[in-house]
């Protein structure tokens, strides 16, 4: 059976820096699960890891007027784990924080094939998040309660969740988890270590440029593209807020990714990376 390694936890753990030396290690190659990479030219914010000897892919894939979603991930990300893995010697690693294409690459939602409806999209462009949720509600209340707080004032999430309710039925996608032997690998830290961590890293983006890129993009791009309202380019110029934003995404990543009971936990604060490259090899040599 095909073996895939997914490397997962909240921003600023070292993911990559960790596929890059499993890669290195076990003839991997690496694709990125991170919605915010997908975008062409948005680098320095994003934080584009670019080590030299391993491939990664998943980086620069659109324009940042372009759209791009959960479906489109997985679609892209599958073929990539085919081709990678009926190559000789090659096995796939799946790094990132994005917890919704994850789960969704590994056992997609029945919804994931359900069409854009461009018409209802439009018509629903400039509703406010309270109207939506009024009209989610009244579609659908089962649907709404299963959503979470930050998912509720999210348009976009708000309006697809409508999108699908309206569409009816959809195709069903094969689970991966089913298909392929997966290895789920996660990092994880203490609240203040995670915090310290996430300061450090913005801080050192805006020393990189960050700003710079962000008011270049600010005058290609409108400011209520999905791409543009993405963390760090919705915040800045506030570093304060950005720093801010970022660290309550990492609460919200880890509340995400503790509901998955198939990945092994790793504290970047101990010595974790030999207990993980045992158990990668405990699992990669396994026939």
């Amino acid at each position: 059976m095909t073996k895939i390694l997914i490397i997962c936890g909240p921003t600023a753990t070292g993911k990559t820096k960790l596929a890059v030396k499993l890669a290195q290690k076990f003839n991997g190659v690496l694709i990125s699960a991170d919605s915010r990479q997908v975008f062409r030219g948005m680098d320095i914010v994003t934080g584009k890891d670019k080590p030299k000897g391993v491939t990664i892919y998943g980086y620069d894939l659109i324009k940042p007027d372009e759209d791009f979603s959960v479906a489109h991930f997985v679609k892209y990300a599958r073929a990539l784990i085919n081709q990678i893995s009926s190559s000789a010697g090659g096995f796939p690693i799946i790094v990132g924080g994005t917890g919704l294409y994850l789960n969704s690459l590994v056992s997609p939602p029945q919804t994931l094939t359900v069409p854009p409806n461009w018409p209802l999209r439009k018509n629903l462009a400039n509703f406010s998040a309270r109207k939506l949720l009024k009209l989610l509600k009244q579609l659908n209340p089962g649907r709404l309660a299963q959503m979470n707080h930050s998912d509720q004032q999210n348009p976009r999430r708000l309006i697809r969740a409508i999108e699908v309710n309206l569409q009816g039925q959809s195709l069903q996608v094969p689970n991966l988890q089913a298909e392929f032997d997966v290895l789920w690998i996660g990092l994880t830290a203490d609240k203040t270590t995670l915090a310290e961590k996430i300061e450090a890293r913005v801080k050192q983006r805006v020393k990189a440029g960050a700003v710079k890129e962000w008011q270049r993009l600010k005058k290609k791009y409108r400011a209520n593209l999905p791409s543009m309202s993405a963390l760090g380019y919705r915040q800045l110029p506030d570093v304060a807020k950005w720093i801010k934003a970022e660290q309550q995404y990492s609460r919200r990543q880890l509340t995400w990714f503790k509901k998955n009971s198939h990945i092994h936990w790793f504290d970047i604060t101990q010595a974790f990376q030999i207990p993980v490259v045992n158990l990668v090899k405990a699992w990669y040599t396994k026939k």
